[in-house]
């Protein structure tokens, strides 16, 4: 009976069209009214057309455990679908639609189980979240809220799509969008100008010097690959024609943190050089030349932890000896820096997401149903 009421709460989730461009209020207020119904104390966090939903079941105090989840998907623009990707088709085993296995099928499950958890010892939190897939802005949001009412669980779940795996870690993702302003003039004369073309090149430049030293800097024990934090250099766009000084340019860049450390070093070493060279040369010819950095979005990692009580549990409901880390970020490390132990473990597998036909298969929830049926009672 839980199988067949989370496909079809599942198929309704779908429905929602909650693309990160687009409101997710709609599914955020069906998800309320289910939580209430199953006893819960619901609190909608509204930000224009957006809201976290944060619920608490069972009884209120410290510790107890944290459900969470995000309502975005990624758009379908350009992808060749089988099927209208907000309705879902059922096909072999497998549901077909965009957000079944990212991540709507966990969320699902965990709403068909809510009553189930109202008879917790310790009280069983709710976190929906918007706008994960374009830099968790609503986990970012949602935190220091939770920190402000003095809420603080003792662990967390992150239903990301693992195929049900225990993963206790992954790189962070921070993204950066660094805008040059200098002065246009003629191309044949460019001392005249402030080329912001020039520098770009030169702030690129520093950005991939920077790697051999987070390679040096690895942990010895990294289990990610690979091993140290990599930057990447997406775009670099400026500049109206050859015989003009580029007055504007843009350069798109990301790093993936394996530990917080070399997140500080990137920044540190990059606003200095900004201070110390870049900007005085361009100023000693315009003195309203500019650099200044965009953040797109920065997400923490989840860094393994030898003692992990949220791990352990989780590990020992599906029958696991270890744990794995990943490649993909998610919101877990979020809920870390708030003290919390965490662990990602959900149905479907991430091969799948983002993909034109994504799907979750029926087993997979069977197994998250099961899993989240053993954890209500050992809250």
């Amino acid at each position: 009976m839980s199988l067949e009421a989370t496909v079809d709460l599942l198929g309704r989730l779908v429905a929602y069209p909650t693309i990160s461009a687009d409101s997710n209020l709609s599914m955020i207020a069906e998800l309320g009214d289910r939580l209430e119904t199953a006893g819960a104390r619901v609190e909608v966090l509204q930000d224009g057309s957006k809201a976290n939903l944060f619920a608490t079941i069972g009884p209120d105090g410290p510790g107890g455990l944290v459900l969470s989840g995000h309502t975005d998907v990624v758009p379908v623009t350009d992808q060749d679908w089988s099927s209208d990707p907000f309705v879902m088709r059922k096909e072999n085993g497998l549901l077909y639609g965009r957000g079944t296995c990212d991540m709507k099928g966990f969320i699902a499950a965990t709403i068909v189980m809510a009553p189930l958890f109202a008879q917790a010892k310790k009280p069983v939190h709710f976190a929906f979240t918007y706008d994960e897939e374009i830099g968790c802005l609503g986990a970012r949001a949602l935190v220091p809220e939770l920190q402000k009412r003095g809420i603080q669980p003792a662990m967390a779940v992150i239903g990301e799509p693992t195929e049900m795996r225990v993963i206790e870690g992954h790189k962070g993702c921070s993204e950066y969008t660094t805008h040059f302003t200098g002065l246009e003039g003629h191309g044949s004369d460019p001392d005249q100008g402030v080329n912001a073309a020039e520098y770009a090149v030169k702030y690129v430049s520093k950005l991939l010097e920077l790697r051999s030293t987070l390679i040096a800097r690895a942990p010895a024990n990294s289990r990610f690959e690979p091993p140290w934090t990599t930057i990447n250099i997406g775009r670099v766009s400026g500049g109206v024609a050859h015989n003009v000084i580029a007055g504007k340019t843009e350069v798109d860049w990301e790093m993936r943190p394996v530990q917080p450390s070399d997140h500080a070093l990137v920044k540190d070493t990059i606003l200095a050089y900004l201070e110390t060279e870049l900007l005085p040369a361009m100023r000693s010819v315009h003195p309203m030349a500019d650099i200044r950095t965009e953040v797109i979005g920065e997400v923490a990692g989840l860094e393994p932890m030898s003692e992990n009580a949220a791990r352990d549990l989780v590990a020992g409901l599906v029958g696991s000896n270890g744990a794995d880390v990943v490649s993909f970020g998610t919101e877990a490390g979020l809920f870390q820096q708030m003290g919390m132990d965490v662990v990602v473990c959900g149905p479907g597998s991430i091969a799948q997401a983002h993909k034109p036909d994504e799907f979750i298969a029926i087993d997979q929830l069977a197994a998250c149903i099961s899993m989240l049926e053993t954890l209500a009672d050992r809250v």
